[in-house]
């Protein structure tokens, strides 16, 4: 069950190692608990569970140009990105469409298609690339509306557990703020959390952890109790002012100008060491009234270090799978924002 592994631990590898003796019991306890808690990436479902409260897990994107596909690690040391040393967690493959761009996202760096059976959700952008959808391939939102789609013919998946089923989900929106006038200066995004209320940022304040991790094959992850089931979708429309009331939103962090480099400048703290449009700082957004303190915190950063390889560090209330479709967001063409 070492982090440095190429593969996600079995069950029984677990057990085994527990049962070692007192003291390997006690550090597998440790490593076993949700992200928040012990700030590991352990399982494939800790992908999906918020990160750790208070630190940021450092992780890299690698960009293959030639086939459009996304690759993220998790940095074992600073040097990680610049070696290739570091543990693979999920790929994301570009398709575009006649009237949007889709990002396919997976468990599996081999198999990145909507009929995987390691498909974990999606990034589906509009013709401008200015606002964007990500759909979880699983419930978070227990109030989510639900409807059958063609996918269901083209899966022919048999639907085994009605409470877990696997679709695609709403569970955040980006936008892009145009520019109209054409005035050179940093993006601005911002991004609303459908799942997760401004209340998590908060002292004490808790976002939605997943406990299952639903799939359709047994036999890739044996960790975990995986459904099957029919693919549905949730309809979902962008979010309007009554829909954000009670919704954690992030906002880029305003950049400030220095005057010797004559360039915008963002504190990365070493993490990013090449300048570009799609380098980014995600804040949370105030509610109502002054920012306090915790809406002076890094939730997501995003940044170039090579030709092909970007940083991201994330930490709680957002997973590894919500801060990587963020990021994804950044590569796509922006026509009417730059």
């Amino acid at each position: 069950i070492e982090e440095s592994e190429d593969s996600w631990p079995s069950r029984k590898n677990v057990v085994s190692c527990a049962g070692v003796c007192r003291n390997w019991r006690e550090i597998v306890k440790e490593i076993v608990k949700v992200p928040e808690l012990s700030s590991k990436l352990t399982f494939p479902i800790s992908l999906k569970q918020p990160g750790p409260r208070g630190s940021l897990v450092q992780c890299y994107i690698m960009r293959n140009r030639s086939n459009q596909t996304y690759y993220l690690y998790l940095g074992l040391n600073q040097a990680a990105a610049s070696n290739d040393d570091g543990k693979f967690l999920l790929a994301a493959k570009r398709f575009r469409r006649p009237t949007c761009t889709d990002y396919i996202i997976s468990l599996n760096c081999d198999d990145v298609s909507r009929g995987s059976s390691t498909y974990i959700g999606k990034l589906r952008s509009n013709f401008l690339g200015t606002k964007f959808t990500v759909y979880d391939a699983q419930q978070t939102n227990p109030g989510a509306q639900v409807t059958k789609t063609r996918s269901t013919r083209l899966l022919s998946l048999k639907q085994v557990s009605p409470r877990l089923p696997s679709g695609n989900y709403p569970v955040a929106h980006i936008s892009y703020e145009l520019n109209v006038l054409g005035s050179r200066g940093p993006r601005r995004m911002q991004c609303v959390m459908d799942a997760i209320p401004a209340s998590a940022v908060e002292p004490g304040g808790t976002a939605p952890t997943q406990t299952e991790l639903v799939h359709s094959n047994l036999e890739n992850f044996p960790s975990f109790s995986f459904f099957r089931s029919k693919s549905i979708r949730s309809e979902s429309l962008p979010p309007g002012p009554a829909q954000k009331e009670g919704l954690l939103v992030l906002k880029n962090k305003a950049p400030r100008w220095h005057e010797q480099l004559q360039c915008w400048c963002l504190n990365f703290n070493g993490r990013v060491t090449v300048a570009s449009v799609k380098n980014f700082q995600l804040v949370a957004a105030p509610e109502n009234g002054p920012a306090g303190p915790e809406h002076e915190n890094v939730i997501l950063q995003f940044g170039k270090v090579g030709k092909d390889v970007f940083t991201m560090d994330y930490q709680y209330p957002i997973s590894a799978f919500q801060a990587f479709t963020i990021c994804l967001s950044s590569f796509d063409t922006k026509i009417a924002c730059e």
